[in-house]
C-alpha cells in the first residue's frame, strides 16, 4: 500500500481529467469531480458494496440515456475514493493508473452504461 497527500491524489485527479477525450470532456457539463477519503455509509447504499474500503469511486447523478427535462438541476457527482484507491496500489504509478480507470468507469456510468455492460466490455 502507498500513500500521498490529498493534494497529490487531487493532483492526479486533475491530471487524469485533463487528458480525458475532447469528445467525453464536453459531454461532462454540470458534472462535478471530487476527492473523498472513503465512501460514507449513506454512499454504500444501492452499491452492493457494504466495505467502504471496496468502493473506488462514485457515480451519483441522472445519466445521459435517462434525462427528460433535465434542467436547472445540482450537478452529478462523481466521487473518487483515496484511501481505497491507496490500499490496493504499491506505487504512485499505480494510483495514478487506478484513478484512470475508476473515472473511466464513473464516466461510463454517466453515460448510462451499466456495470454489467462494463463488465462485459473488459472495463
Amino acid at each position: 500500500m502507498t500513500s500521498i497527500s490529498r493534494e497529490q491524489f487531487e493532483r492526479l485527479v486533475r491530471q487524469v481529467l485533463s487528458q480525458l477525450p475532447e469528445e467525453f470532456k464536453s459531454q461532462l457539463n454540470n458534472v462535478d469531480v471530487v476527492v473523498d477519503t472513503a465512501a460514507s455509509p449513506t454512499q454504500l447504499i444501492g452499491t452492493g458494496i457494504e466495505d467502504a474500503m471496496e468502493l473506488l469511486g462514485l457515480y451519483e447523478g441522472i445519466p445521459l440515456t435517462e434525462r427528460y427535462g433535465y434542467d436547472l438541476v445540482l450537478p452529478d457527482k462523481i466521487t473518487i475514493f483515496q484511501k481505497p484507491i491507496e490500499s490496493i496500489c504499491e506505487t504512485q504509478e499505480e494510483i495514478t493508473q487506478e484513478i484512470e480507470t475508476t473515472i473511466t468507469h464513473e464516466i461510463a456510468h454517466h453515460f448510462g452504461i451499466n456495470d454489467d455492460r462494463l463488465e462485459e466490455i473488459g472495463t
